[in-house]
């Protein structure tokens, strides 16, 4: 099966890209990810993206589409896999369309408020990269990473203004998506819960497994 996850940055896509690939036995594709792989391993591909990258620019939708494409052509794809964070544009979309057929798109729908409480709540551990949040997930002692000790920070995409200003390019940039999608008939929406467990549900039922 071949799923698009949608949602704003904090919406949960990510958590549940990992659910639907422990269920399917598929591989989640993040367009982050590959960019990363590809740079580090210096091929052709990310030789280009780290140039755009460096200038700190948007790498273009041709570059992005083509690492896709190379991706979904190994053999740990050919059950199928599950899109997180991509596309971001309409051009994307349209790209991938022609790449190929998909099965179905799930759109994690969020308040930007709810968003905005989740992300500015996030507390990271710049020495092991572990994450806690203040309400839903705190550490065992305020402020200090429970790993390894290391006092916690708040990383700059996580601060209020910094992520209200992500969801509103995201609102510029997505949404078009989605209803691209849903003139498709491919859009199943799902309404992101107060509790992970109760959205993790709603997935589960929109793709037909069991939690």
């Amino acid at each position: 099966m071949r799923i698009i996850l949608l949602g704003a940055p904090g919406a949960g896509k990510g958590t549940q890209a990992e659910f639907i690939t422990a269920k399917l036995g598929v591989p989640a594709v993040s367009t982050g990810n590959l960019l990363r792989s590809a740079i580090s391993e210096g091929t052709e591909l990310g030789k280009k993206a780290a140039e755009y990258m460096n200038k700190g620019s948007l790498v273009p939708d041709e570059l992005v589409i083509e690492l896709v494409r190379e991706r979904v052509k190994a053999p740990d794809c050919q059950k199928g896999m599950v899109f997180d964070g991509f596309p971001r544009t309409l051009a994307q979309a349209e790209a991938l369309d022609r790449v190929m057929d998909i099965d179905m798109v799930l759109f994690l729908d969020v308040s930007d408020d709810a968003i905005v409480e989740r992300m500015s709540g996030r507390r990271t551990c710049p020495k092991c990269q572990a994450t806690y949040h203040v309400v839903s997930h705190p550490p065992k002692k305020e402020g200090i990473c429970d790993k390894c000790g290391t006092a916690l920070g708040i990383r700059d995409d996580d601060r209020p203004e910094v992520v209200r200003q992500r969801i509103a390019v995201y609102h510029k940039q997505t949404e078009p998506i989605v209803n691209h999608y849903k003139n498709k008939g491919l859009l199943k929406v799902v309404k992101g819960q107060e509790k992970l467990e109760d959205t993790t549900a709603l997935v589960a039922a929109a793709i037909g497994v069991e939690v």
